[in-house]
């Protein structure tokens, strides 16, 4: 009689839905964030107790009565706005601190449009504490590359490589977009700028969430203003909708030009999604390609099976 197969260990089915997570995520689809279904009646709470011995005084002693916490109030569910609505308010706010992604910017940190190169701009930021990333992280990892590049490569935030090393796409993700650069393109990485959106790690690699973007975004774009690259290169998802400011798949934004303060961007598949979905590479090239056409230079010759090297 056979045995029964083990069934797969917690560590393992964490990481599945894990990838899985970050592949839909990837690909720009909605829905993962709802609590539950949208008008829907809220369960009356009681009041709760809880033991104050759980609840130690200043003086290290537990006190000795109960504490009554009262329900919270009822939530108001509010009609849907539209989404032109919500799009136009937010973006109102957005301008008010950054600047419009388009336009000459109005810096959130006075100051920060002084910066005259980008080792100027990295002493501004300096030990940064300006959001609640500063106490997680191991470095900031501001940049790399030709400070006169013009090519520019932004991404969505470090990774524990990149936490460690402070530079950015240097782990398995980085080693594909080095080959990018190298084999699909015929350059180097010192030819190019190389960046995130986000200068501090989240932790376990988790999306940065609104206020860590407003945080840091106007050190992106400082970094733009500077470099005044021909063309920038959007990796992923988040980091396209982050600087486009848009809500749209990467899937429907990819091989399309966009503009941003005044520079060309194209939207590609970030390399750790390739990683997991490798025939996606194709797209990437065919975006690849139209970048080397702007910037006028020639494809690199075919690899030794008849493709091009980015492909193999």
């Amino acid at each position: 009689m056979s045995t029964p197969a083990s069934p797969p260990d917690r560590a393992t089915l964490l990481a599945s839905l894990r990838d899985y997570v970050e592949q839909i995520r990837e690909e720009g689809l909605e829905g993962l964030e709802g609590r539950g279904v949208v008008g829907a009646a809220a369960p009356a709470r009681r009041p709760t107790e809880t033991p104050a011995a759980s609840l130690p005084d200043g003086r290290g002693r537990a006190a000795e009565s109960t504490i009554r916490t009262a329900p919270p109030p009822p939530l108001s569910i509010s009609p849907t706005p539209s989404p032109l609505a919500s799009s136009t308010r937010s973006a109102d706010t957005r301008s008010a601190l950054t600047g419009d992604a388009n336009l000459n910017p109005v810096y959130l940190y006075p100051g920060l449009e002084k910066t005259a190169d980008l080792p100027a701009l990295r002493q501004f930021i300096g030990e940064c504490t300006r959001c609640k990333l500063a106490p997680l992280r191991t470095n900031i990892v501001f940049g790399v590359g030709d400070p006169k590049a013009e090519l520019m490569f932004v991404g969505e935030a470090p990774g524990a490589d990149e936490d460690l090393r402070g530079e950015p796409f240097v782990g398995r993700a980085g080693q594909l977009l080095t080959d990018i650069i190298e084999r699909g393109m015929g350059m180097t990485r010192a030819e190019v700028y190389i960046c995130n959106v986000i200068k501090c790690r989240p932790p376990e690699n988790r999306n940065p969430e609104a206020d860590e973007v407003a945080a840091c975004e106007p050190f992106l774009f400082r970094q733009i203003d500077l470099v005044r690259p021909r063309v920038i290169v959007g990796l992923g998802t988040f980091a396209v909708q982050a600087v486009l400011k848009l809500k749209t798949p990467i899937s429907k934004l990819r091989g399309n030009w966009h503009e941003v303060r005044g520079i060309r961007m194209m939207p590609t598949f970030h390399p750790a999604y390739l990683l997991r979905n490798p025939a996606e590479k194709r797209a990437v090239w065919s975006d690849i390609q139209e970048v080397m056409k702007v910037l006028g230079r020639p494809l690199p010759q075919r690899g030794p099976r008849g493709q091009d090297s980015s492909q193999a």
